[in-house]
């Protein structure tokens, strides 16, 4: 599994790639503009992410718009969401109108901070990313 983690804050980050390298390949990006270029050149290198874990508050561009970005790359490339990268964004904020926002979006699933390794892993279970 290649995964891109897309988090500003350095404690969840760590965290989250060392929950995910357990599965495979895992990069970094510290907010929606790099989280949109290294999804760019994935599909350019002919090697795109299987996952996505995107943050929802980081300086610049948010997580919702880098989705909305990502999602926009699927589709002229000619991939529906439901089959293209799959995105789980997490949050420290409950706010519905975030989760609702994210769902909009297109993401597929949605963790609140602080991710607890069973919540990611049953996560990726249910996206049947890992068994």
């Amino acid at each position: 599994m290649k995964t891109l983690v897309v988090e500003d804050e350095l404690t969840s980050r760590i965290l989250l790639q060392n929950i995910l390298s357990r599965y495979g390949t895992c990069h970094v990006a510290v907010n929606g503009e790099e989280a949109v270029e290294a999804f760019r050149m994935a599909r350019v290198e002919a090697a795109p992410y299987d996952l996505i874990c995107m943050d929802i508050r980081m300086p610049g561009m948010d997580g919702v718009e880098a989705v909305r970005q990502v999602r926009a790359i699927e589709t002229k490339d000619g991939v529906l969401s439901s089959h293209g990268t799959k995105i789980i964004m997490q949050t420290a904020d409950t706010d519905m109108k975030d989760i609702v926002q994210s769902f909009k979006a297109l993401c597929d699933g949605y963790l609140i901070k602080p991710v607890s390794a069973a919540s990611l892993i049953d996560e990726l279970r249910k996206m049947t990313l890992i068994a």
